[in-house]
């Protein structure tokens, strides 16, 4: 049988699935107690729990308290709980009610504002919640000084929190203490360990959100639209790997780099060309669905073989055989929830996306090393992996821009050419012999040289087939370059990427290798960077 006023407490709750306490009868202890729990129900809230006659009378808080005299905070009148509940924390199962983890955020004692204790002391604070207008001092490890509870006229259940003006009143945001004053542990915490399952890491990724709302990260961050049709920032091709403290070093994915403007349960994804790639890569735009923010993540989308090895022939292929898993590394948080964070250093920006970024199974945080950027790119070589990437650590992000402070290191030295003629074949081969490929500057398309070998046979047919379509009479450089044979002019839309192993004098590819197709690209990208050539 519950303690009076326990009913509805005990009504609610089966207690032999949910390790909350049952009421075992008023406790004799000298003083009053208060306690916070920060509880990751439907949605995170915080209740308010006083003792006041043998119970813990309990509020909702859907926001939270503050120490902030200026802010007033709803808090709902709910059920009476038992002294016992002071001291729980747990996750509450599955189909329970209030299912979810619960902390103790905060906890110490409280008294009437007019005197130290005692029953005269209670009989004041109980006065006030009859009236509609409690006030208390509370003296916890988070929460002190005085606050007040004021009933609206809304309904019975509708209260508002508020701190008074005292020494202990302040306008920074208490909520970003997220640990638990008992165990230590934040909700993630109890979830991740305490569930194990979907539903955990999925509470888990609400309160990593809920708590990066709360913080004072994005006090910085202007507010403004989302930005759409944002071209990404370009790192710049750099010879040798380096150690630097101030550098952050990630690895450099093979496949498509990809814009996702998420917004609304639903995901917009472009190429760096601002080409729209949602019908190719259908299901990265799924799982995005999970993120329920606004947001524009910088990525890369790739399709790992069973080792977990980028393999872009895969990824090309994709939507046609469907081999290889398909993943989105994201490595940049350019907009979220109404703030611009371009203007925020990276690794700020790196650390807000790792916090709010959906337990989904297609999406991954790119994560980075520090220092060590000459031991990464050796690591990175070993696995077969493309290279890496350089970044500052205090680097805005520059949108549409090629910078120095984002350099990418390359296992293999490769770059694009925009093919613009192929030659004549010679011997046994069929369809073409070279492609002569171009870059450019400014305006103006240069040509960087002639690529022949690398081409298996299917690679001759497909590519020739594609660059029928294009021909034209007139050479698409100023000064039309020596060929071997007689070349075939193409307008210049088509991007192939070859191997390399240096530059002439004259700015043209040493010993140039076809390796494949890009066509995640724009031809207008394709430009000479500064050391290539004459």
């Amino acid at each position: 049988m519950a303690e009076p006023g326990l009913e509805e407490y005990a009504s609610k709750r089966n207690f032999g699935e949910t390790p909350e306490p049952e009421p075992a009868g008023r406790a004799v202890e000298r003083g009053l107690r208060f306690v916070v729990h920060k509880h990751s129900a439907r949605a995170l809230h915080y209740d308010l729990r006083l003792e006041l006659e043998g119970v813990l009378k309990s509020w909702a808080c859907p926001k939270g308290p503050s120490l902030d005299p200026a802010v007033k905070r709803l808090a709902v009148r709910v059920e009476d709980h038992p002294l016992e509940y002071q001291n729980f924390e747990g996750v509450i199962p599955e189909g329970n009610y209030g299912a979810g983890a619960a902390i103790v955020w905060d906890r110490g004692a409280y008294r009437h504002p007019s005197e130290g204790g005692g029953r005269e002391g209670e009989e004041l604070l109980l006065e006030g919640l009859r009236k509609g207008d409690l006030k208390f001092v509370l003296e916890g490890e988070k929460l002190r000084g005085e606050f007040a509870l004021v009933r609206t006229k809304k309904d019975g259940k509708s209260w508002l929190l508020l701190k008074k003006k005292d020494r202990h009143a302040r306008k920074e945001e208490i909520l970003a203490e997220n640990r638990s004053v008992v165990s230590q542990r934040t909700l993630e915490d109890l979830l991740e360990t305490g569930e194990g399952r979907t539903s955990g890491r999925k509470r888990a990724d609400r309160v990593r959100l809920r708590e990066t709302l709360e913080s004072e990260e994005l006090d910085d961050a202007p507010l403004g639209p989302m930005p759409t049709a944002v071209r990404p920032m370009l790192a710049t091709a750099a010879r040798e790997p380096f150690d630097d403290p101030e550098w952050i070093f990630e690895v450099k994915w093979d496949g498509y780099r990809t814009v996702a403007e998420v917004r609304d349960g639903a995901a917009t994804l472009y190429s760096r060309s601002l080409l729209p790639l949602n019908e190719k890569f259908a299901l990265i735009a799924e799982a995005l669905r999970e993120c329920r923010f606004e947001a524009v993540l910088d990525g890369e989308v790739v399709a790992v073989d069973d080792r977990g090895h980028p393999d872009f022939q895969r990824l090309q292929n994709y939507s046609k055989s469907g081999g290889g898993h398909l993943l989105y590394y994201v490595f940049d948080l350019l907009y979220f929830e109404g703030h611009d964070l371009t203007g925020l250093p990276l690794l700020r920006r790196k650390e807000l996306l790792k916090r709010i970024l959906p337990s989904a199974s297609r999406i991954r945080f790119s994560d980075h090393v520090t220092k060590d950027g000459v031991l990464f790119f050796r690591v990175a070589r070993a696995k077969g992996l493309e290279g890496i990437v350089a970044k500052h650590g205090r680097s805005p992000y520059r949108i549409g821009r090629r910078t120095r402070q984002w350099l990418k290191v390359k296992a293999t030295r490769t770059r694009e050419g925009v093919i613009a003629g192929f030659t004549a074949p010679r011997g046994g081969r069929r369809h073409f012999g070279t492609l002569v490929l171009g870059a450019y500057e400014g305006s103006e398309l240069v040509c960087i040289g002639h690529s022949g070998g690398g081409f298996g046979a299917e690679d001759l047919r497909r590519i020739r087939e594609r660059l029928q379509p294009l021909i034209r009479d007139k050479c698409p450089f100023r000064v039309e370059p020596k060929t071997n044979t007689p070349a075939t002019w193409v307008r210049p839309e088509l991007i192939c990427e070859v191997a390399f192993s240096g530059w002439t004098k004259e700015g043209s590819l040493r010993h140039p290798v076809f390796l494949r197709l890009r066509e995640d690209k724009d031809a207008r990208e394709v430009v000479r960077e500064g050391g290539e050539g004459a």
